[in-house]
């Protein structure tokens, strides 16, 4: 097991290129069950998670070729309908082949989610949008065993907006016979980017963008090349970096579009932020002013960097509320700043952050994806030395996160350790 190593104290500056998104990528990996052929996905980030969803798509058939970033993916073989245990535990992003699986075989068992240590996050959404389009499912010894002769358009309506169940319904529409009507769906960039790569495939899809889609169901799908969205959360983690390291930053390969929500209040905390079609440039030259946030739904601050804006107001002279209104119980990485000196009161679902202490290197230790980027974050603005556990939490959605920040200015190693 690894962990890393980090000397606080340093500045940030350069250019970084941003990865392709992970949380796209999985939904894109997924989509190529609808249909069999040789697909290539380009732009895909070298992840653990994406790995450990190429040996589930492997599993079931598909053949599969990882190379500089070109993800080629062959399913022609494909002969299962399960995603077993083993695989799904490792991220809640498995359950995403529910929906093709059932659209192309009729039938699926797909193994209950496991991936972040934090707070139940129910599939109830994605089952009862099966259920919409017609499937017949139980749960049967930790599977969710669903089963249908066609599946059928409907009106699909979900009362709270969520990007997964959006996008394994969306992905599942598009074989059905007939016409559904998605209401409330997520907005998010990544379905926004499913939905583009499954009309290139074919499938016909109205609304995209909006939060009614409408799919009217086809007989047949083809394979496709599809080049996959930069990574607006590794975005936004990078920006705060230099942000707290008072630094200066330049991000190629990214989308502002994506951001504006984070772009503003990175402003608001004293960022001098400029911006062009795939670039983003920040500068920080003080210490950044108290600033609140709350977590919502694209087009929203994002949950995802909730624990990122935490370690950053430890530097900002007063005190600021973080709010997370999506998962309440998101806030695992607290205690572990706290282990580094920081003031953190919880109240329920807020972080009350008492900033301005200079924090200290200690022994710290991820519990989660996100968690562990803060503690990062943190280290590298700690007095003295940081080492940070389990980080192969941070290996499931970050691209060789040590390199990129090195390359900037960042004092990282990584290291074996026999500490579990």
């Amino acid at each position: 097991m690894d962990k890393f190593i980090i000397k606080g104290g340093t500045r940030l500056e350069g250019s970084i290129k941003i990865s392709g998104s992970k949380n796209c990528s999985l939904a894109l990996m997924a989509s190529v069950l609808l249909a069999p052929g040789k697909y290539k996905i380009i732009n895909t980030p070298d992840l653990r998670d994406v790995s450990t969803m190429s040996l589930l798509l492997e599993n079931m058939g598909a053949k599969v070729d990882f190379s500089q970033n070109l993800l080629t993916i062959d399913t022609t073989g494909v002969n299962s309908y399960e995603a077993p245990y083993e695989h799904v535990k490792k991220m809640r992003a498995s359950f995403y082949v529910l929906g093709p699986l059932l659209a192309r075989f009729g039938r699926a068992k797909v193994s209950l989610p496991g991936g972040c240590a934090w707070g139940p996050r129910p599939v109830d959404l994605h089952i009862k949008a099966m259920q919409k389009l017609g499937a017949i499912i139980s749960i049967e010894k930790g599977y969710v065993i669903a089963k249908t002769k066609k599946l059928k358009g409907n009106l699909i309506h979900f009362d709270i907006s969520s990007v997964g169940a959006t996008g394994n319904a969306l992905m599942a529409a598009t074989l059905a016979k007939g016409t559904t009507v998605i209401t409330n769906a997520a907005i998010e960039p990544e379905i926004t980017a499913l939905a583009e790569m499954l009309v290139k495939m074919g499938a016909k899809i109205d609304g995209i963008g909006t939060t009614t889609l409408t799919i009217e169901g086809v007989d047949e799908l083809y394979s496709c090349d599809f080049e996959n969205i930069p990574d607006r959360i590794e975005s936004a983690t990078f920006l705060i970096a230099a942000a707290m390291t008072k630094g200066k930053i330049e991000l190629n390969n990214t989308n502002y579009e994506h951001m504006t929500a984070v772009l503003t209040k990175l402003e608001e905390s004293g960022c001098k932020i400029s911006y062009d079609k795939k670039n983003i440039y920040l500068e920080m030259e003080n210490s950044p002013i108290p600033t609140d946030i709350i977590t919502s739904v694209y087009p929203g601050i994002p949950t995802d960097i909730q624990a990122q804006w935490t370690a950053y107001m430890l530097l900002a002279k007063g005190t600021s509320k973080i709010t997370d209104t999506i998962y309440y119980d998101r806030f695992k990485h607290i205690p572990e700043l706290m282990r580094l000196g920081a003031d953190i009161d919880l109240v329920e679902n807020t972080a009350i952050v008492n900033g301005g202490k200079q924090l200290s290197g200690a022994v710290v230790m991820s519990s989660d994806l996100r968690g562990s980027a803060s503690l990062i974050l943190a280290g590298l603005v700690a007095k003295g030395t940081t080492e940070v556990l389990r980080i192969y939490h941070i290996d499931r959605g970050y691209e060789k996160i040590e390199n990129k920040l090195n390359s900037i200015g960042a004092n990282i190693k990584r290291v074996k350790t026999d500490i579990i």
